[in-house]
């Protein structure tokens, strides 16, 4: 058996490699799903959130969002519970994933520690969500995201003033509710307070916000092959831009089809593919099952833009949270500023819940103690009872039903009927 020391070397070259190739934009190398089966790939990551929900019994819906920019995005609903046949509790949840995400990463880790299902058992009315960019949610009224440079102009700015109020809006009219409850992972809930700061009269359509490892700023974030990326895509923005990559890690390109590949194969699964997980974020033995690694990376990375991985790379040089800095030129020409603004944290008015893990070195809790401090209305400030808990933990952890689960369930259940 290779040293620990060996293979946590190989790993951060095997994620480097696959992160750099995916980034200057190697052809897509997509295998056919027969063939997929015929190797083994676990059935989960071959399903779509649809053909996953109902494989476990789950009964569930998809709709189609229009946002106010023309962007089409893709939501799901999930209508009935396994465990769970009467009446739903309202108001209804919105759930929202994070970077590099979609509504499947709630799915990975099985119906026993998925939070979508856990939720769907518990009796609520469950909508999961996509934003712009990533696989579920490429469509627009007007642009093609193949050929449209211009689709990819966006970032979490975008996604907090657009998307965000849109996925609300479509879930009270449909629901005929007059709130929801929010549920956002990291960019999930920062794009809730960009939304509060820029289009206030939606803060307060949701009764309450559950903030699980927020991102706001990245300042302290301890990751280094994660800051080491965000800044290199940051340096190279203007070179990617004239080479023709505005979209990267997308699904069914090179890097996602690699890992998808290689980490399927269990033996190598929890060596490589789950200490390089590791190192982008914690080690949390025992946490992420082999099984979760070996599915989540056939959802997993499900695509943004070069534009919002240099945001990240912005958060991370910041002490505050600001929008996107174009540069003193045309900030003063976007903004009438040198600087770009900072976005109003005193606007997010609704009661908030804040739950963060002690080893999360992604958004790092001094930045989630600073963002508290900026919070006017956070009603409790929740560190998770394990000392290992990490960011990658919220949606593929074995243990969240123990974990985070029931204090996610009980500021629900206080702010509902």
């Amino acid at each position: 058996m290779p040293s620990k020391a060996n293979v946590t070397l190989n790993a951060l070259i095997f994620l480097v490699f696959v992160a750099f190739a995916n980034v200057l934009r190697f052809p897509a190398f997509p295998i056919n799903e027969q063939t997929k089966r015929s190797l083994g790939y676990p059935g989960d990551s071959l399903l779509n959130f649809t053909e996953l929900t109902g494989h476990y019994g789950y009964a569930s819906e998809e709709h189609s969002v229009v946002t106010d920019d023309g962007c089409v995005l893709r939501l799901f609903r999930i209508t009935r519970g396994r465990k769970h046949r009467g009446r739903t509790r309202r108001p209804p949840v919105i759930l929202m994933h994070g970077l590099l995400q979609s509504s499947d990463a709630w799915l990975d880790a099985g119906p026993e520690a998925g939070l979508a299902y856990l939720l769907a058992d518990a009796g609520f009315d469950l909508w999961v969500g996509n934003v712009r960019g990533n696989y579920y949610s490429r469509g627009h009224v007007r642009l093609d995201a193949d050929k449209d440079a211009e689709y990819w102009q966006f970032s979490v700015d975008e996604i907090g003033r657009h998307d965000v109020p849109a996925t609300i809006n479509y879930v009270l009219k449909y629901t005929n509710s007059e709130r929801v409850n929010y549920i956002g992972f990291s960019q999930g809930a920062g794009t809730y307070f960009v939304m509060c700061s820029e289009r206030p009269e939606y803060c307060d359509k949701a009764r309450v916000l559950v903030a699980l490892a927020p991102a706001a700023r990245q300042t302290n974030t301890k990751s280094l092959p994660y800051r080491t990326l965000m800044e290199s895509v940051r340096s190279l923005e203007g070179v990617l831009k004239l080479s023709g990559v505005q979209e990267v890690f997308s699904k069914g390109a090179l890097s996602q089809e690699f890992l998808a590949f290689f980490c399927q194969f269990s033996w190598l699964t929890e060596y490589v593919c789950g200490i390089g997980e590791a190192l982008f974020d914690s080690f949390h033995p025992g946490s992420i099952r082999n099984e979760t690694l070996r599915t989540l990376f056939g959802h997993f990375p499900a695509g943004t833009s070069v534009h919002n991985l240099v945001r990240y790379g912005q958060s991370m040089r910041s002490a505050k949270f600001e929008k996107f800095d174009y540069g003193k030129t045309k900030n003063l020409e976007v903004y009438g500023s040198s600087r770009p603004p900072e976005y109003n944290l005193s606007a997010v008015t609704l009661p908030v819940m804040v739950l963060y893990g002690e080893s999360d070195h992604l958004v790092d809790p001094k930045d989630v103690f600073w963002l508290v401090s900026k919070l006017p209305n956070v009603v409790e400030t929740v560190k998770v009872d394990d000392p290992l808990w990490n960011h990658l933990d919220v949606t593929y952890s074995s243990l969240t039903k123990d974990r985070i689960f029931p204090k996610i369930y009980d500021i629900l259940l206080k702010y509902s009927d």
